[in-house]
């Protein structure tokens, strides 16, 4: 497979420059963030920060994203539809980190912002047939494809705000997501998907020194949100759309770990009778803290699970040489995770003088003020 030499210096140029922008434009969206009031100010014993911390920073990867975008990519209908649903989730968020908004509300907004990039071409329309047995090898969606497209970015685009829950954890997985997505638009030769894909990792990693524990600055639903939404919309573009080429389990399995960790806190919730919106502390890495990791540990686990089941997604796509026991090792992993989550060895949370362990302070307040 010959890669043209010119388009992979431009995928390069695209994530050095939305890294650059985003390493340098953190500061100043730490400064703003002050200023206007989007700050978590530690007012009970659940934050683990006893200082107010910004979080906006989510603005910082979104402005070293779009700034790259609008440099290297040729802006098309599709894009520009995720572009424009981007901002509205950057918005949305922006107002968020600075006075909470109702969950009902932020849903609405989620939900128009997918579809304004589903009404610019952003659809899922065909996807193999899962059953091997059957003569058709696809399934041409139809009308089906306007809600399940809409339901699959609004489930992303909260799936990764859900695992915002430690420092460094949405942005390290997101990158792990993003590079995965990157690696296969190269060798589909998807270039404008691998523009888009390598702003994003720059962004991503431009941005984690400072969310790095002990953070610095948080990157708020402004950034959660916005790296789900252009996760589900670049996975559509990217994934979906070549289903002779990858099954559709491959998005799936790249976006594993917020999938089953909001899938699974849904399944817990409606089992004990709740609402699944309903605050807990039962979230992954939530269990892996209870086990006695702190938050350093919590979040390098997670993130050997995400880049174990990336490497599998790109192998189930290429050759067949080791491609099984790539993904069996990526399904032991995520199984003892799983296991260990719902059967913790230490179900109470509290330290040896009943404070709270670090880590505490993760998506249990987010869930508890988003509703």
């Amino acid at each position: 497979m010959a890669i043209n030499q010119d388009l992979i210096v431009n995928v390069m140029l695209a994530l050095v420059v939305a890294l650059a922008i985003s390493f340098v434009a953190t500061p100043l969206v730490r400064r703003l963030a002050f200023t206007i009031g989007a700050v978590d100010v530690p007012r009970d014993n659940r934050r683990m920060h006893d200082h107010p911390i910004p979080r906006l920073g989510g603005l910082a990867i979104f402005l070293g994203f779009l700034i790259s975008v609008l440099i290297f990519a040729e802006i098309d209908r599709q894009l520009r539809g995720i572009l424009i649903g981007a901002v509205i989730i950057v918005v949305l968020g922006i107002v968020d980190d600075i006075r909470s908004l109702p969950a009902r509300l932020k849903l609405v907004v989620q939900i128009a912002a997918a579809l304004c990039a589903v009404l610019h071409g952003v659809m899922i329309e065909v996807i193999n047939n899962p059953n091997l047995f059957s003569d058709n090898p696809y399934w041409v969606l139809g009308v089906w494809g306007y809600p399940i497209s809409i339901i699959w970015i609004v489930a992303i685009t909260n799936s990764v705000n859900l695992i915002d829950g430690l420092d460094g954890l949405a942005d390290g997985v997101s990158t792990i997501g993003a590079l995965t997505m990157l690696i296969l638009a190269v060798m589909l030769q998807e270039w404008e998907i691998s523009i888009v894909c390598g702003a994003l990792v720059g962004a991503c990693v431009g941005f984690i020194p400072y969310n790095l524990n002990p953070a610095k600055i948080f990157m708020g639903d402004t950034g959660s949100t916005f790296l789900g939404f252009i996760l589900a919309t670049v996975s559509i573009q990217g994934l979906f759309k070549y289903y002779a080429v990858i099954s559709f389990l491959v998005p799936f399995i790249i976006l594993g770990l917020p999938i089953f960790d909001t899938s699974f806190a849904f399944i817990r919730r409606i089992l004990r009778g709740q609402s699944p919106m309903t605050a807990d502390r039962s979230h992954v890495h939530h269990k892996l803290i209870d086990m006695g990791m702190n938050q350093k540990q919590a979040v390098s686990t997670l993130y050997i699970v995400s880049g174990v089941l990336g490497l599998s997604a790109v192998m189930l796509t290429t050759t067949s040489v080791g491609k099984a026991s790539l993904f069996i090792l990526a399904l032991v992993i995520c199984g003892y995770v799983a296991v260990r989550a719902i059967f913790p060895h230490h179900p109470d949370h509290s330290g040896p003088n009943g404070q709270k362990k670090e880590g505490d302070k993760g998506s249990e307040e987010k869930e508890e003020r988003d509703g």
